[in-house]
Order: structure tokens, then C-alpha cells, then sequence
């Protein structure tokens, strides 16, 4: 016997919501979808009228989802931004530059402007040569580290006010558990924040409008609203930290489906002892950008790979900072453990 919808009790339903349980038709299962962000908006403030938001879009289901979904909203309730999509090229032959076709054509379909910034131009290096040098392990550090500097300065080339990322629960969940997991207890603090404010110059304010909704969740909408959207994984994460926490993640919600909910709300209530020392937020003296060291993480990345020694940073090396500043030379003993590979 077919099962009604729970929400409207008059259509089929055709699905089960994982976040809840209700059986929904498509219809009440858009709405719902699309009522909880703009619940999830409203209720952190995240935007005021007249500012004008990028929304980071890889081509991807989230900033996909999150693109449809910010421009409906954003006419539904009248919130007054002027959006537009701002996309980063790492430089990953298959992977990216055919997600950016991607991009382009929501870029058609949603009529936003859309800007591409690429590793090559701002680093001189594509995360093709990256892999070359550094091999398969470790590779994710320097992409994540480049390409969140990368979306900042795309944000100043186009003067917007906000970045809005597509973060979905199951992603601050892992993060949570990696924070965890790797006992870093600055990040722990912050990683479940739903908006960060402006760190400085060169900085611009995020927010993650999709912070509760679940990935299964935002695959359905996806899946029956038929957007267009690129669905490979990117060819050099299979090693990445976070599969990992991910794989974990998902046994956990297949015992408990509440389970990434619950540790979100961990992550949230979470408080650091009085005492603990934290790291003092400053700006890189080489090239502006924030940083609780002399060289931002992006600085001592691009060091290493310049100098050839692909080590230098990954780990803690924060001894030789003032010697890449200087330019002195690093003495062998130092060269011969940084020109390791196998990492």
C-alpha cells in the first residue's frame, strides 16, 4: 500500500527524510529543505540587505544546491543581496577543469556573475606540479591551505561583503572529529561556528548557510529538483585525513542516524579550561594574510615547494621561519630532512 505523504497526507510520498524519518512528497520535501536554511539564515543573522555575498561554487552538489537555493530564497524573502558565484581553479587536469564546465553552465542557469581565480595565477603552481613534488600524501594541506587564501583574494577582487560556502552538517561533524582526533584545540573552538567575522585585511567574513543540512539530504534535492551538478571526487583525495573521519561518520549514522546532529551540538557547547594557552591571531609579515606565526601556512607551503623541499610546511617547522624571512640558507642537516618525499 502506498505510504502518504506525512507533511500534506494527500500525495505518494516518494522519499524518507533522513534527518527526521517523515515520508514526503517531492513537493513538501522541497519546501521543507528549503524552509530549514532559510530558518538557519534568519536565525544566525547571517546576511543584511543591500550586501552583496559570493557564493563559492566548485561545481559540485553543495555549492550547486546552495546556489539554487540562496538565489530562490533571496527572491522568496526579499533579503536584498546581490549574489554572484566565485569558483577556484586548482589546477587538477580531469577533476577541475570539468567542474568548471559545470560552474559555467549554473552560472547560465542561475544569470550570476562569476569570477575564477586560479592557483597558477596567484601561486605559480597547479596542484598537478604540486603532486609531482610532494607525491600523494599531504597533497590535501597544501590544496585547503591555497584554496581558502585563494577565495579570500577572489572576494577582494570583487569587493563582496560575504563568502557563503557550501558546508553541509556532515562536513562540520568530521571536522569536529578530526579537531578531536588531532587533539587541536584552537580549531576545535571555532570549527562548528556558523559565521566567522572579518580576521583582518585581506580577510573576508564566511558563513555556511547549509550548516544543518544533512548530505543525504542535499544529494535528494539535488537529485529530484534535476540541477546540474559535477559528481566525481577529485583524484588526489582518496589519502585525505578526512576520509577517514568520514568513513567513521557514516557507520555511526547508519547505527544512529542523529549521530552528526549530536556532534555538531558537541562541537557547539564545547568550552576551552581557563588557562589553556591559545594562539594569538597576527598577520603574516610576508604577505599580509592572518596568522598566529611569523609566515602564514600559505607563505611557508610556497617556500617549500620554491626551494624544493616539500617538507618545510608540513608539521612544525616554526623555528626556521626567521630564516626563510631573512633568506638565509638552511644548513644540510636541516635540507636533507625537509627534501623528503615520504610523508
Amino acid at each position: 500500500m502506498p505510504v502518504l505523504c506525512s507533511a500534506c497526507t494527500e500525495k505518494r510520498a516518494v522519499l524518507k527524510r533522513p534527518k527526521t524519518g517523515h515520508s514526503l512528497c517531492k513537493e513538501c520535501f522541497f519546501w521543507a529543505f528549503e524552509e530549514e536554511v532559510h530558518y538557519t539564515i534568519v536565525a544566525a543573522q547571517l546576511f543584511k540587505p543591500g550586501e552583496t555575498v559570493a557564493i563559492a561554487a566548485s561545481g559540485g552538489k553543495d555549492s550547486t544546491v546552495l546556489a539554487h537555493v540562496m538565489k530562490l530564497l533571496n527572491e522568496r524573502y526579499s533579503y536584498g543581496l546581490k549574489l554572484m558565484l566565485l569558483s577556484v581553479d586548482e589546477g587538477i587536469t580531469g577533476y577541475r577543469d570539468d567542474s568548471l564546465e559545470t560552474v559555467k553552465r549554473n552560472q547560465e542557469q542561475y544569470e550570476l556573475p562569476l569570477k575564477i581565480v586560479s592557483y597558477e595565477e596567484l601561486y605559480g603552481w597547479t596542484m598537478d606540479a604540486i603532486v609531482k613534488q610532494v607525491g600523494l600524501k599531504n597533497n590535501c594541506t597544501f590544496c585547503g591551505v591555497f584554496r581558502r587564501q585563494a577565495l579570500d583574494r577572489g572576494a577582494i577582487i570583487l569587493k563582496v561583503d560575504k563568502i557563503c560556502t557550501g558546508h553541509n552538517a556532515d562536513d562540520v561533524a568530521e571536522t569536529v572529529l578530526m579537531n578531536v582526533l588531532r587533539g587541536d584545540v584552537a580549531r576545535l573552538r571555532r570549527c562548528t561556528a556558523i559565521s566567522t567575522a572579518s580576521e583582518g585585511e585581506g580577510v573576508v567574513p564566511r558563513c555556511k548557510p547549509l550548516k544543518y543540512s544533512y548530505e543525504k539530504e542535499i544529494v535528494l534535492y539535488a537529485y529530484f529538483k534535476k540541477l546540474d551538478y559535477f559528481s566525481t571526487e577529485c583524484i588526489y583525495s582518496p589519502n585525505a585525513y578526512r576520509g577517514y573521519a568520514r568513513t567513521f561518520l557514516k557507520d555511526l549514522e547508519s547505527i544512529r542516524p542523529s549521530s552528526i546532529m549530536d556532534i555538531i551540538h558537541s562541537g557547539e557547547n564545547l568550552c576551552v579550561r581557563e588557562g589553556v594557552k591559545m594562539p594569538v591571531q597576527g598577520t603574516c609579515k610576508r604577505c599580509g594574510y592572518i596568522s598566529s606565526q611569523a609566515l602564514c601556512k600559505s607563505c611557508v607551503l610556497l617556500e617549500g615547494l620554491n626551494r624544493g623541499l616539500p617538507k618545510l610546511g608540513i608539521g612544525k617547522h616554526h623555528r626556521l621561519h626567521d630564516k626563510i624571512l631573512s633568506q638565509q640558507p638552511l644548513t644540510e642537516k636541516e635540507e636533507r630532512k625537509l627534501k623528503s618525499v615520504d610523508f
